[in-house]
C-alpha cells in the first residue's frame, strides 16, 4: 500500500475579530461540503495543524490530490462565525518545515 502524500497550506484570515479554531474549521468544512458534498469532503483528509491568533494565520494539512479542491472551497468562504471574512492561501508545501521557511 502506498503512503498518502500530504500538503500543508498556510492560510491568512481577513476579518474583524478573531474566531476560535473550531469556528474557523467549521467554516472551512462547511464550504467544502457545500461545494463537493459529503463524499468529496471525505476525500480531503483536512486537519488543522496550528492557528496563530495574533496574525490570523492557520496551517492545515490535506491530501495532495485534493489541494485544488481545498483552495477552491477556501475561495468560496464569505463568513466565519457570522462575520464577514475571506481566507487567502499564502503558501503550499510538502513539509511543515519548508512551509514555515516560505513564510
Amino acid at each position: 500500500m502506498k503512503r498518502a502524500k500530504r500538503r500543508y497550506l498556510a492560510l491568512q484570515l481577513e476579518m474583524d475579530g478573531v474566531p476560535s479554531e473550531k469556528e474557523l474549521m467549521d467554516a472551512v468544512w462547511g464550504s467544502v461540503v457545500r461545494l463537493y458534498g459529503e463524499v468529496g469532503a471525505s476525500l480531503v483528509y483536512m486537519v488543522l495543524i496550528s492557528f496563530d491568533i495574533s496574525c490570523k494565520v492557520a496551517v492545515v494539512r490535506t491530501s495532495l490530490e485534493m489541494v485544488d479542491s481545498v483552495r477552491a472551497s477556501l475561495a468560496c468562504i464569505t463568513s466565519v462565525a457570522g462575520k464577514g471574512a475571506a481566507i487567502h492561501v499564502l503558501a503550499v508545501s510538502g513539509t511543515i518545515k519548508a512551509l514555515f521557511e516560505k513564510l
